[in-house]
């Protein structure tokens, strides 16, 4: 049984920085990405960085981009996801999503993911 847990949330002001973590647990060797998708309130979830786990390919919305990097850690079937001058847009429920089979190019639509971790909240004050 896969699980994927979140933690390094929080509440931080804009300008700041944080670190998610997410821990994957059960048949990981199998994992061909790893994503962390974000929700907020009256949004629909939107993919904000993907990593391919063995060619360490890696995808971004826009909004992201320059201030987001997505990472793994094989070893320790651990993705991070290291945010930088963060924005009160940035506020949202962070989850994070694998995908098992392999895929062509770096997948985002949430439909291309078969395992979801409970989330974390991020609430960035202006």
């Amino acid at each position: 049984q896969v699980q994927l847990v979140e933690s390094g949330g929080g509440l931080v002001q804009a300008g700041d920085s944080l670190r998610l973590s997410c821990a994957a647990s059960g048949r990981t060797s199998s994992f061909y990405a790893m994503a962390w998708f974000r929700q907020a309130p009256g949004k629909e979830r939107e993919c904000v960085a993907t990593i391919t786990l063995r060619a360490g390919s890696t995808y971004y919305t826009d909004s992201v981009k320059g201030r987001f990097t997505i990472s793994k850690d094989n070893a320790k079937n651990t993705v991070y996801l290291q945010m930088n001058s963060l924005k009160p847009e940035d506020t949202a429920v962070y989850y994070c999503a694998a995908r098992s089979k392999s895929y062509f190019g770096v997948p985002r639509a949430q439909q291309t993911f078969d395992y979801w971790g409970q989330g974390t909240q991020v609430t960035v004050s202006s």
